[in-house]
C-alpha cells in the first residue's frame, strides 16, 4: 500500500533542490527521491515537480511512496547468452536482445541475473535482492557487453567506477540518413517523456547527458556510427539520435521508419555494445572485451549495404 506524506517546506530548505531537500527530510537517497519525482509522486502545492525544482517558501510538499515489491531472482536459461570472461570477481556477459539486466515492476521476462544463476555462476549478495551484482545496465532491446560483480569487493569498486565514469563503453548503431557533421557531440538533458513514462525525451529539467559519435560507414539510406558515452542515461543513444533527426534503424518508438524496419526484419533498434573496458577491481589492470554483431543486426546491415 502506498504511503503519502504531507510536508511543509522548512525555512532552512527554501531554495534547495527537491532531491537534496527530501533526502534530508525523509532519510531517503537522492536517487530514490529522483525516481519518485520522475514517476510523478512528488507534488508541490498540488503540482507534480521534477527532482531539480527549487523549493518555495510556504509551500507544501506531498510525497507518495509506493510499497516496494520484493523480487526473487529465478534461475532462467537464456538462449544465446554468452559468458565472455569470468573470474572470482567479475563476469563479463554478451547479453542477447530481449533480456533485461534485472527484474523490475515493468519486466517479467528473462534477466541477466536469472541466466547467470541458471548457468551455475554465483553472484555477490551486494545490492538490492533483484539487482545483486549489477553495476551497469543495457536496455532490453540493446544487445552486447555487460559486466556483473561476482564478489562484494568487485561490486563496491565497480559501482564507484561507473559513478565516476571511468569505464569505457563503445557502441555501434545504424541510423537513418546521414548525420551532418559526420562526427560530433550531442549535449542535451534527458528526462521522462511528459506523455509516456516508458519513454525518455529531451527536457530542460532532465539529467545532463553527453553522447559522442563518429561515422564508420555510409550507405544510401543509413550510416553506421561508433558511439561513446560520457553519461549513461536510460535510452540515451536512442533519444539523442532521434533528437538530431537520425533515429536508430528499427527504433520505431523514437521515430524510425516502420516500413524500413519491417523490410529489414528488425523488431528492435539497431544498437549493440561492441566494446567494454574497465580497470579490473583486483588486479588494477585495464581490461578490454569485444563483441560481434548478433545475427539480426548483421543481416540488416548487409541488406542496407546491398
Amino acid at each position: 500500500m502506498a504511503e503519502s506524506r504531507y510536508l511543509p517546506v522548512p525555512d532552512g530548505l527554501v531554495g534547495e533542490r527537491v532531491d537534496a531537500a527530501l533526502a534530508r527530510m525523509l532519510g531517503l537517497s537522492r536517487s530514490r527521491v529522483a525516481e519518485l519525482a520522475e514517476a510523478g509522486n512528488v507534488l508541490m502545492n498540488g503540482a507534480a515537480i521534477g527532482k531539480s525544482v527549487k523549493l518555495e517558501r510556504d509551500a507544501v510538499l506531498e510525497v507518495t511512496i509506493p510499497e516496494e515489491r520484493v523480487f526473487e531472482v529465478e534461475p532462467t536459461p537464456v538462449e544465446g547468452f554468452e559468458i565472455v570472461y569470468q573470474d572470482a570477481d567479475v563476469i563479463v556477459v554478451d547479453k542477447p536482445v530481449g533480456v533485461a539486466a534485472h527484474a523490475s515492476p515493468s519486466w517479467e521476462g528473462p534477466t541477466v541475473l536469472g541466466a547467470l544463476l541458471a548457468a551455475g555462476y554465483p553472484i555477490t549478495t551486494s545490492g538490492a535482492a533483484e539487482r545483486q551484482g549489477i553495476v551497469q545496465r543495457l536496455d532490453v532491446g540493446t544487445s552486447g557487453l555487460m559486466v556483473v560483480a561476482q564478489s562484494e569487493m568487485a561490486y563496491s569498486v565497480l559501482k564507484q567506477a561507473f559513478r565516476d565514469r571511468t569505464p569505457k563503453k563503445t557502441y555501434h548503431t545504424l541510423v537513418q540518413g546521414h548525420p551532418d557533421p559526420s562526427a560530433g557531440t550531442i549535449d542535451a538533458p534527458i528526462g521522462r517523456h511528459p506523455g509516456a513514462d516508458w519513454k525518455m525525451a529531451i527536457r530542460q529539467d532532465g539529467r545532463h547527458s553527453i553522447t559522442h559519435y563518429e561515422t564508420l560507414e555510409m550507405m544510401p539510406r543509413a550510416t553506421l556510427l561508433k558511439v561513446g558515452l560520457e553519461t549513461g542515461r536510460t535510452h540515451q543513444i536512442r533519444v539523442h539520435m532521434s533528437a538530431i533527426k537520425h533515429p536508430c534503424v528499427g527504433d520505431v518508438m523514437y521515430g524510425a521508419d516502420p516500413k524500413l524496419a519491417t523490410r529489414l526484419g528488425l523488431t528492435r533498434q539497431w544498437l549493440h555494445a561492441v566494446e567494454l573496458s574497465f580497470t579490473h577491481p583486483r588486479s588494477r589492470e585495464w581490461v578490454t572485451f569485444t563483441s560481434e554483431y548478433p545475427e539480426d543486426l548483421a543481416r540488416a546491415l548487409e541488406e542496407l549495404r546491398g
